[in-house]
């Protein structure tokens, strides 16, 4: 089994998925469970994931994302929401503005280091109509989408990218 620092080491944006490997159902319920162990605001877990499975849907997701046609072609893709009105009860518009997207975010970055201690491969995608995709899922109330996370067996292996040295992007006091 692979440690912590082995796993994040080996998450690369995949944008190639095998097409004829579906993600075996207990993989998926593993990653959601680990997901949502992540901390959150006052433990509010102020978000929600929605899980799209169904092809013509995932199809309406890629052209809400501007035509990133891999959001297709992955077998699943979840799409992370924050829950704003959830955190402004305990903490008002901080927790609206602010925590609720926090709270969205770790979990979506648990989920994405989940995927690839299950062996999988992921792309985190911002890029995307907010409204479009908040329409095509039918999302209620303010539910707010803020990511989606593609995951399936990689048919490709991308290099690393290059880091900024530490230097560059961490300031000691």
């Amino acid at each position: 089994m692979w440690d912590f620092f082995q796993t994040v080491r080996h998450r690369h944006s995949i944008r190639r998925y095998q097409t004829d490997m579906p993600v075996e159902p207990e993989k998926l319920h593993a990653i959601l469970e680990t997901a949502v162990t992540a901390p959150s605001a006052g433990d509010l877990q102020s978000y929600r994931i929605i899980c799209v499975k169904q092809p013509a849907l995932r199809e309406e997701l890629a052209q809400a994302a501007y035509g990133q046609q891999f959001i297709a072609e992955a077998p699943v893709c979840l799409v992370f929401c924050s829950d704003p009105e959830r955190a402004a009860t305990a903490y008002g518009d901080r927790g609206r503005t602010l925590f609720s997207i926090q709270d969205a975010t770790i979990v979506a970055a648990y989920a994405q280091l989940a995927v690839v201690a299950a062996g999988l491969g992921s792309t985190w995608v911002g890029r995307f109509d907010e409204l479009a995709v908040a329409q095509r899922l039918g999302l209620e109330g303010a539910l707010r989408p803020l990511a989606l996370l593609c995951i399936g067996y990689p048919a490709e292996l991308p290099e690393s990218s290059h880091r900024r040295r530490l230097d560059e992007v961490v300031t000691y006091r």
